[in-house]
C-alpha cells in the first residue's frame, strides 16, 4: 500500500495506516494544506474552489472529506460531482473561481485516488506552488475559520454538458460533416466518467454509439490503463457491431485512444498525431509534446511548416512549453490531446471532436488513415538498481559514451540517433532507471532497450 506525496497532488491506496496510505485523515490534510494555500496566495476571506470526481468507489466519501475541510477554511466549493478532468479545468475560469480539485487517480486501479491541483486558470500548480503545499502540510501550518465565517457548498451538475457545448463551438469542429459521416462507435468507458461525457459528445455529433463498460460504478472492468492487451473486449465488440471505430479513455478521461475497424489499435501515440495533423491543415502553427513521445509528431508538423519542440515530461512542463513555443495543439504520447484553443489541459473530448472531423473530412476509414503516417515503434523498460548507487553518476556516463549523438538534459538523458532514439529518466521514489526507446520496427525497439540495459548495467557493474 502506498502513498505518494509530489507537487502535482496526494495519491495513494485506500485504506491502511495514516501517512502510508491514502486515509481519510490524509485526504484532510492535504485538502486543508492546499485551502490555507490558496487563501494565502489571494488574500480572500472566502475563496472558491471547483471540485469534481471520477467513478472510484473511495470518490464520494473522498470528496465529502476534500470539501468540508475547504468549507471549514471559509472556502466555497462549487461541487461538480461525477465529472472529468478536462470538464474541471473548464469549469474553474468560468466560474472564475480561484482553483480546483479533482479527485482521480487517473489510469490507476480502483484502489488508488488522488487529488489533483489547480491554479485559478484551471491549469495543474507548478512545482514552486506545489513545494508551497507541501511544506503547509508537513508543519500542520493551517488555520480554520470560526462559525459565522465557514464556507458554503454549492451543487451545479451542468458541467459536463457546458464542457461538450464549448467543444462543439470550436472552429475546427465540424458537426455536419461528422454527422453526415454516419459513424458508428463503439465507446468503452471503463465504467467510469468516459461513460458519460464520451456517449454524450458523440451523440451531439449524430454518431451511432454503441455502449461498453459505460455505466459509472466504479468497478472498472479490466485495467484501466487504454492499452491494446487491456482491451479485448472492444476490439471484439468493434468487429461484432460492423464499427467504424473503438474509442476507449481513462476513468478521469484525459487519456484518449482509438481502435480501427478491424479491431486493431490505432496507436495511443497517435491520437496525438491525428490530431496534429487536422488541426495543422488548417492553419500554420507549432507542435509541443514531451520528450519520450513518439517522433512521428515532429514529422507531421514539419510536414505542414510548423516547428516542433520536446518538453520535460509532464503535463505542466508541456503546458509551459506550448505558452513559450505558441503551439497550437499538443499534449503527451500517452493519448493526452491539449488543445489551447480550448484550455490547456489534456482533454478527451476536444480530442474526439477534432478526430472524427478529420475522419469525415477525409472520408477515410481509421486502419487507412493510420497506414498514412510515419511508423514508429516503442519500447518501454525499466531497470532495478540498489539504493546504494548513484543514478546520476551513471546517465552521466552512459552521456558521454554517446557524445557524438544529439543528446537532451532536460529531463533525464536523451539520445537521438538518426533513425531511433532512447530516452533515460530516473524515478523519483525508487532505484529504478526508465527506458524508453523507438525506432522503424517493434524488433529494432526492443534491440536497442536490450543494448541500452546492458550498457547501464555495465556502468553500474551488476
Amino acid at each position: 500500500m502506498t502513498l505518494i506525496k509530489s507537487i502535482s497532488g496526494i495519491r495513494g491506496t485506500i485504506g491502511g495506516k495514516v501517512g502510508e496510505n491514502l486515509t481519510p485523515i490524509d485526504a484532510v490534510k492535504f485538502a486543508s494544506a492546499y485551502g490555507a494555500w490558496l487563501k494565502g496566495e489571494t488574500k480572500k476571506q472566502h475563496p472558491t474552489v471547483v471540485v469534481g470526481r471520477d467513478a472510484r468507489i473511495s470518490g464520494a466519501m473522498i470528496q465529502q472529506l476534500v470539501m468540508n475541510s475547504l468549507v471549514g477554511l471559509g472556502i466555497h466549493v462549487i461541487d461538480l460531482g461525477l465529472s472529468t478532468t478536462p470538464t474541471v479545468e473548464v469549469a474553474v475560469p468560468i466560474e472564475e473561481a480561484d482553483g480546483g480539485i479533482i479527485l482521480t487517480a487517473s489510469h490507476n486501479p480502483k484502489q488508488w485516488n488522488a487529488l489533483k491541483l489547480l491554479n485559478s486558470k484551471g491549469e495543474f500548480l507548478n512545482a514552486t506552488n506545489g513545494e508551497k503545499i507541501l511544506k503547509i502540510a508537513e508543519h500542520d501550518d493551517y488555520f480554520f475559520a470560526e462559525v459565522d465565517d465557514l464556507g458554503s457548498i454549492t451543487e451545479n451538475n451542468t458541467y459536463i454538458d457546458r464542457h461538450i457545448d464549448e467543444v462543439l463551438k470550436l472552429k475546427l469542429v465540424d458537426v455536419d460533416a461528422i454527422s453526415t459521416a454516419g459513424f458508428k462507435v463503439v465507446v468503452d468507458g471503463v465504467n467510469s466518467t468516459g461513460g458519460i461525457a464520451i456517449p454524450k459528445l458523440l451523440r451531439k455529433m449524430g454518431v451511432e454509439v454503441v455502449e461498453l463498460y459505460c455505466e459509472p460504478n466504479g468497478h472498472f472492468p479490466h485495467n484501466p490503463e487504454p492499452l491494446k492487451e487491456h482491451l479485448t473486449d472492444l476490439s471484439a465488440l468493434v468487429i461484432k457491431e460492423k464499427a467504424d471505430l473503438g474509442i476507449v479513455v481513462d476513468p478521469d478521461v484525459d487519456r484518449l485512444a482509438f481502435m480501427s475497424e478491424d479491431g486493431e489499435m490505432f496507436g495511443e501515440e497517435y491520437t496525438l498525431v491525428a490530431c496534429a495533423d487536422y488541426v495543422l491543415g488548417k492553419q500554420n502553427g507549432n507542435t509541443v509534446s514531451n520528450l519520450s513521445s513518439s517522433r512521428a509528431l515532429r514529422d507531421v508538423t514539419e510536414k505542414h511548416g510548423g516547428s516542433y519542440e520536446a518538453s520535460a515530461v509532464g503535463e505542466v512542463n508541456v503546458v509551459e512549453l506550448m505558452k513559450d513555443n505558441k503551439a497550437i495543439i499538443g499534449g503527451e504520447g500517452n493519448g493526452g490531446i491539449i488543445y489551447p484553443e480550448l484550455h490547456y489541459g489534456r482533454d478527451s473530448l476536444v480530442g474526439v471532436a477534432l478526430f472524427l472531423t478529420h475522419l469525415a473530412e477525409k472520408k477515410s476509414t481509421v486502419s487507412a488513415l493510420r497506414k498514412s503516417y510515419p511508423s514508429y515503434y516503442m519500447s518501454k523498460n525499466k531497470i532495478q538498481l540498489t539504493p546504494t548507487m548513484d543514478v546520476d553518476g551513471i546517465l552521466s556516463q552512459f552521456q558521454e559514451k554517446n557524445k557524438e549523438e544529439t543528446i537532451t538534459t532536460i529531463d533525464g538523458v536523451k539520445v537521438d540517433y538518426e533513425k531511433s532514439w532512447v530516452h533515460l529518466r530516473k524515478s523519483n521514489t525508487e532505484p529504478i532507471i526508465r527506458i524508453y526507446t523507438e525506432a522503424l520496427s517493434q524488433e529494432e525497439a526492443d534491440q536497442l532497450a536490450e543494448k541500452t540495459i546492458a550498457v547501464l548495467k555495465g556502468i553500474a557493474g551488476i
